[in-house]
Formats: C-alpha cells, sequence, structure tokens
C-alpha cells in the first residue's frame, strides 16, 4: 500500500481551519512570547545588577587603596592587610590587588595571583581597556573582571604607583547558569501548559459561536421561529445574537408576508382569469349578437388590462432592485410635472366629486429627475387620494424646495389610515382595507412602488395620516444627481 501524502495532510488542513485551533494557537504563541519576554527581561537585569555590583566593588577597592596612597604611603602593615590578606578572608567572590612601582616592578601582590592569573596576560589586558573594567579567563577557566588604576603617592605627590585587581566571578556565572536552567524549565512547561489553557479558553469562547451555528442549521422556510438566547454571553456575542435574532424577526414576517402575498396574488391573478374563461365560454355555447359579442370582448378586455397593470407593477419592482438599473435623469420644472399629473386625473376626481388643485411656490422650482418615474410615483399617490377621499373632499398638489431637496407633497381629506397600518404601508402587497382593495383591483403594490422609485433618485418617502381627517404623502428628492449620493 502506497503513501499518499494529500490524505496525510488534508487532517491537519481541516485543523487549521477551525477557529479553535487558531484560537488556540494564538493564546500560546501570545503567552510564551510573553513567558519569553519577562524572564529574558528579568535575566537582562540580573546580569547588569551583578556587572554593576561587581564594578562598584573594585571602583571602591581602587578608592581605598588610592586613599591610603596617597594620605599615609609609609603605612605598609595597613597596606599589606589590605591588599595581601583582606581576601583570604572572603568565602566567596576571591578578589586579587597587585601594587607596582613606576618601574613596573610589583610592590604587594595578593598570594595565589600568580597560580589564578596569567599576569602578562592580566597586564595587556588592562593596558588595551584603561580605565576599563573588562572580563577575563583564569589559568583554570574560572571568570574574572579585572581592572587597574594609576595613584599618586603621596601629599603632595612624590610619584605614581600602578593598582591591579581582579575579581573571581564564578559564583555570579554560577547563578546567572541557575537562572537559564531554571528560565528553560519555565519556558518548556509553559510550551505544554499554554496550549492545553488556550484550547480551554478557546473552546469556550467559541460556544456561543456554536449555539449560534446550530440554531442556524435548524433554520428553513418551514421553521423561522428559532431564536438564541444570549443571556451570559460576552457582549459583542450577546450583540451578535441579538443581531441574528432580529434578522430571523425580519425574515419570518418577509416570509410570511411574500405567503399572504402569494395568496392574494393567486387571488388576483385567478379572479380576471376565471372571468375572462367564463365570458369566453358563455360567448361559444351559443350564437350571440354583435353587440353581446361586443360587450364580452369589452369585459374580457377589462379583465386584461387589470392582468396587464399587476404584471407591470411586479416586473416594474424586480428592476428597481436590480443595481443596474439607471435613471433617464433630465432637468424638469416640478410645477410642470405636477401640472399635468393634475390634468391627467382631474376628469376622475371630479367624476367622484372631488377637488384636485396644485399649490406651488411662486419662483420655478427645478430639479434633475426620470420625468416618467416621478410622474409615476405622484400619480399612484394622486390615484390612492382620489380612491379614499369621500365626495366633496380635496386633494392637493405641493412642490417647493427645500435646500438641496425638493419637497413633493400629496394631502388629501379623505378616510385616513390607522396608525398600526402606517410603519407598513410602503411594504409590497401590504392593504389596508384587503375586502375593499380587492373589489377595486389594488393589489398593495403601488405605495411600494413610489418608495423604490424615490429609492432610487437617493430620496425618500413619508406619510402622515389621522384616521377621518386624511392622509400627507411627502416625497423628498435631492435636486440633483451629485447631491444624492
Amino acid at each position: 500500500m502506497s503513501w499518499n501524502p494529500a490524505i496525510s495532510i488534508a487532517p491537519v488542513t481541516r485543523l487549521w481551519r477551525t477557529l479553535a485551533f487558531r484560537l488556540t494557537a494564538g493564546y500560546a504563541l501570545a503567552g510564551l512570547f510573553l513567558v519569553f519576554c519577562a524572564t529574558a527581561s528579568l535575566y537582562l537585569v540580573l546580569l547588569t545588577e551583578l556587572e554593576r555590583s561587581t564594578d562598584l566593588f573594585l571602583a571602591d577597592k581602587l578608592h581605598v587603596l588610592r586613599t591610603m596612597l596617597r594620605e599615609r604611603p609609609n603605612d605598609w602593615d595597613a597596606l599589606r592587610e589590605e591588599v595581601e590578606l583582606e581576601s583570604a578572608a572572603r568565602r566567596y567572590e576571591h578578589f586579587y590587588i597587585r601594587l607596582l612601582d613606576e618601574g613596573n616592578t610589583p610592590l604587594l601582590t595578593t598570594p595565589g595571583m600568580a597560580e589564578q592569573l596569567d599576569l602578562t596576560d592580566f597586564a595587556s589586558q588592562i593596558q588595551s581597556h584603561p580605565g576599563r573594567t573588562t572580563p577575563m579567563m583564569g589559568r583554570n577557566g574560572q571568570p574574572f573582571r579585572v581592572t587597574s588604576a594609576a595613584a599618586p603617592v603621596g601629599s603632595p605627590p612624590t610619584h605614581t604607583d600602578t593598582i591591579q585587581i581582579a575579581i573571581d566571578v564564578s559564583q555570579q556565572e554560577e547563578l546567572l547558569a541557575r537562572f537559564r536552567r531554571r528560565a528553560l524549565a519555565i519556558l518548556l512547561g509553559a510550551f505544554a501548559v499554554l496550549p492545553l489553557i488556550g484550547y480551554w479558553i478557546a473552546r469556550h469562547g467559541i460556544r456561543p459561536v456554536e449555539a449560534i451555528a446550530a440554531t442556524a442549521g435548524q433554520i428553513s422556510s418551514t421553521n423561522l421561529r428559532e431564536r438564541i438566547h444570549p443571556e451570559g454571553y460576552p457582549f459583542e456575542l450577546a450583540s451578535l445574537a441579538g443581531t441574528f435574532n432580529k434578522m430571523l424577526d425580519r425574515l419570518e414576517e418577509s416570509f410570511e408576508r411574500i405567503s399572504r402575498f402569494s395568496a392574494d396574488i393567486a387571488h388576483d391573478l385567478r379572479t380576471p382569469v376565471n372571468n375572462i374563461r367564463g365570458e369566453a365560454e358563455v360567448a361559444l355555447a351559443s350564437a350571440r349578437t354583435i353587440d353581446e359579442y361586443r360587450e364580452i370582448v369589452g369585459s374580457c378586455l377589462e379583465e386584461a388590462v387589470r392582468l396587464s397593470n399587476l404584471i407591470g407593477d411586479l416586473l416594474f419592482l424586480a428592476r428597481a432592485d436590480s443595481p443596474l438599473t439607471h435613471l433617464h435623469r433630465e432637468r424638469v420644472n416640478v410645477a410642470e410635472l405636477l401640472g399635468g399629473v393634475r390634468e391627467y386625473y382631474e376628469v376622475s376626481a371630479a367624476d367622484g366629486g372631488i377637488s384636485l388643485t396644485t399649490a406651488l411656490a411662486s419662483e420655478p422650482v427645478m430639479a434633475e429627475l426620470d420625468r416618467t418615474l416621478m410622474q409615476r410615483a405622484v400619480g399612484n399617490l394622486v390615484a390612492n387620494a382620489v380612491t379614499h377621499t369621500p365626495p366633496g373632499g380635496s386633494v392637493v398638489l405641493a412642490g417647493s424646495a427645500e435646500g438641496a431637496t425638493v419637497r413633493i407633497e400629496v394631502i388629501d381629506t379623505g378616510v385616513g389610515i390607522p396608525p398600526e397600518a402606517l410603519p407598513k404601508v410602503f411594504d409590497r402587497f401590504f392593504r389596508v382595507d384587503t375586502s375593499r382593495s380587492q373589489a377595486s383591483g389594488n393589489t398593495g403594490l403601488g405605495l411600494a412602488i413610489v418608495q423604490s422609485i424615490m429609492l432610487l433618485h437617493g430620496g425618500k418617502a413619508e406619510i402622515a395620516s389621522q384616521p377621518g381627517q386624511g392622509t400627507r404623502v411627502t416625497l423628498r428628492v435631492p435636486v440633483s444627481a451629485t447631491s444624492s449620493r
């Protein structure tokens, strides 16, 4: 059986793509980096402090010897005690001192210095770094730090001697070595423990995400009532859960609206089709006069027009939702546009006993609009107003400029709209009075078309109404295409 590397790599690739693995790796790497930085920083601080302590000790020794040579140059007992005897009394960190005259002849030397240090190398080492403390290895491999300084003898000085000092720092190196071993142990322990902690944190953190995913997996067109309960979730995931629940609310509402629309549209389509079919069957059942045939054809034509209008509205809304839809803008006089709409609906308004007038600004109001679409939007509003205004009422078309926008209003004194229905009147297929709307052939698409036209222009439609007192619909649209962006 041959080994297939793709089969071995696939599980690793799937593991890397999981959020838990990535979070675990991130937590572990971040933790290891912090532990490494902390231990490295402590090591550097310890190293610096040990070197500083050694340098201060050497500086203090030089100061004592230089003071003695300056103030008590003939006190050889004190000098001998300082150079030859004090180091022997120390258990750790032995130091060695050599005092040389101007001819580099040794005057005093700490016993055992020649056995510990190569004095020739020692002299060259301190000559290459005068006045500085430098490291040096002893004959037996132990580390030293060495320095030297000139010491005037007498006050006033009669000549100048040289002080050479070396201190054994083996204990410091052992301390640093122990620290490095323990730091390595800490890093290895962190390498073993941090991934486990990171995995626990990751699993605990993504548990709400898994709950959201599980809920989403149960959602279907027939089951939109599932909701996420964000109690106890972190703020960010609680916000996500709330947003997800609101999305489900909107989806559920949309599905219910589409279901209602499907039933309504099926009825709206079935009724004229059945009427056309019935009229045709009656016409074909027996011989008819020309007038009877004419009446039947006229009835079929009315039903066909109703079907055509319904299909046209649906196609318009579908095109309006497309991002490829473009407006044919032109410079339009709003007063002329409203006047044309008034003339078109003037006869039907007069037949219903309704006064249809315009209220326009004294100065011309110009805007870059799609004339055909704006005529349709205002026409839909006027048609609704005339339909829902009783005889003796009035409908007013008003237009004015508001800075960079144009305001168009259609105000009627009709039956009004209940407050609970106002938020939904621009929804597609929504009808306030279902029975009356069906009788009049209204499918609830008129105001949805108005809103779509306003959105295409970068504007908006607003409505205010009081039952029994009338309705005011306000269209606000930018004066130019650039101001709508």
